[in-house]
């Protein structure tokens, strides 16, 4: 354990209102608190290092005491409870004793004792005097509640430390059914660029993307579930329900598009690669709660919902958001569509109605800033061979086409290969090169690019008439 550790250790141990004794496996006393010393009316030097049966049997009154210390140690390992009457010169008080083992690579090596002295509480008759102490112990609750949140809101969601220390069912195991909208994103090209970038320049610049992107997700009242890679697993609707759900998730995926700009311009600043980020969102009843089990859960959301927004997402290019026919029929604010498809992705038995997202209208008021950069034909056309991608997997027919025009991430690609839109090729001729046909005509496609190494953005500006 570092100092620091100790030390926050030992001022934990010493400031508890609690007592706590620590009985090592020969019996003997090896730490007490000063809580603890005020309970037991003892001072640490007449406890420390001696038998705790020489301690504490003095009084036949400690019977029940003696008796729930020896059958903690004689227990199988679970924490015991009980509230028992305890003996000193001062009088008697009545106890709540909490006895459980601290281990050490699995290894039983103490007995740990947690005293909490009730005896206030049990002689309360007077009503005043009763709530003085509720609001005492209404404090002690809320600064260990504000412990917690500060101590787990780096690793969960604001929304979900709430829910699990709130209720008394937080940390139970299971869930229930609840209607969200799922929201899945990803960075186009994040694997081949991964490749090409020192790990700590990556870790970087993937840190900095989710601290900007994270703002507006809570923002617009987002709980994230999960760091999926370079992908983000959000829903909207839990724990905390809502009924603007999809509305705030098509406005968040907007605004997080939006934010990209920055995201870039602080990338190419410290000469990293630009990022680019798809989007797919998809509404229906998943089941949230704590999945898992009792040793390892965690928060989650599992359901065909869920799987739906992945393969929506999974049909988005760079700075693309795509909804479903589902999210669409909640949200009752105006919707500028860009495109509409009808696809039957991997896994979904049936064909699904997806819409490209543009704007949000009503309170929300957020558009896509387009790409109305228009073409520029390349001095020297650029030849170029491709394989088009089913999945994650290249089929094995080598095509052959001629990049003629560039605008931006997109590009024109004149071939006589059979292609339609919505295919997914990877220019082999090229170092990392991977693009979507948006736009199909006779046999000219516009191709988004969404992956694309410096090398290869660096010949294009060379083949445009001024260089740029």
């Amino acid at each position: 354990m570092d100092k620091d550790s100790q030390y926050i250790q030992a001022h934990i141990f010493r400031d508890m209102s609690e007592g706590m004794l620590v009985i090592d496996l020969n019996g003997s006393i090896r730490s007490v608190n000063p809580a603890a010393e005020t309970i037991f009316a003892r001072r640490e030097e007449e406890l420390i290092g001696r038998p705790f049966a020489s301690c504490f049997f003095e009084y036949e009154e400690n019977d029940a005491f003696n008796q729930a210390v020896v059958d903690a140690i004689y227990a199988s390992g679970t924490t015991q409870d009980a509230i028992v009457p305890f003996r000193t010169e001062e009088g008697t008080r009545t106890l709540h004793l909490r006895a459980s083992f601290l281990k050490e690579e699995g290894r039983k090596i103490a007995l740990l004792l947690m005293i909490g002295d009730i005896s206030e509480l049990a002689e309360l008759r007077d009503a005043v005097k009763a709530m003085e102490t509720i609001r005492e112990l209404n404090h002690k609750l809320e600064m260990r509640n504000l412990f917690l949140r500060q101590t787990f809101g780096r690793y969960l969601s604001d929304q979900v430390v709430e829910a699990l220390i709130s209720t008394p069912e937080g940390l139970s195991m299971g869930g229930k059914q609840q209607e969200v909208t799922v929201l899945m994103s990803d960075l186009r090209g994040f694997t081949a660029m991964a490749g090409r970038m020192k790990a700590e320049d990556l870790l970087t610049m993937l840190n900095h993307y989710f601290e900007e992107v994270y703002e507006v997700i809570d923002a617009y009242h987002g709980t994230l579930i999960e760091f999926l890679g370079d992908g983000l697993f959000v829903v909207f609707g839990a724990p905390k329900q809502s009924q603007t759900h999809a509305s705030d998730a098509v406005a968040a995926a907007i605004a997080m598009q939006r934010k990209m700009a920055a995201v870039n311009a602080w990338n190419r600043e410290r000469g990293y690669e630009e990022l680019r980020m798809g989007i797919g969102i998809n509404t229906g009843k998943v089941i949230v709660g704590n999945l898992g089990s009792e040793k390892r859960s965690k928060y989650g959301v599992t359901g065909a919902p869920v799987n739906t927004a992945s393969r929506i997402e999974g049909l988005t290019v760079g700075g693309d958001v795509f909804i479903s026919a589902s999210t669409r029929q909640h949200i009752p604010e105006e919707l500028g569509i860009g495109q509409t498809l009808s696809v039957r992705p991997k896994g979904i038995p049936e064909a699904i109605t997806v819409y490209k997202i543009l704007s949000i209208g009503g309170s929300y008021n957020l558009s896509l800033d387009e790409e109305n950069e228009s073409f520029r034909e390349l001095s020297v056309p650029l030849p170029v061979r491709f394989l088009k991608l089913s999945g994650k997997e290249l089929k094995p027919q080598e095509m052959e086409g001629t990049i003629t025009a560039f605008a931006g991430s997109r590009a024109r690609l004149y071939t006589v290969s059979p292609l339609r839109e919505g295919d997914q090729i990877c220019l082999i001729s090229e170092e990392d090169v991977y693009a979507t046909l948006t736009e199909e005509e006779a046999e000219t496609y516009v191709l988004t690019v969404t992956a694309a190494s410096p090398a290869f953005r660096r010949k294009i500006r060379r083949l445009l008439p001024d260089g740029s």
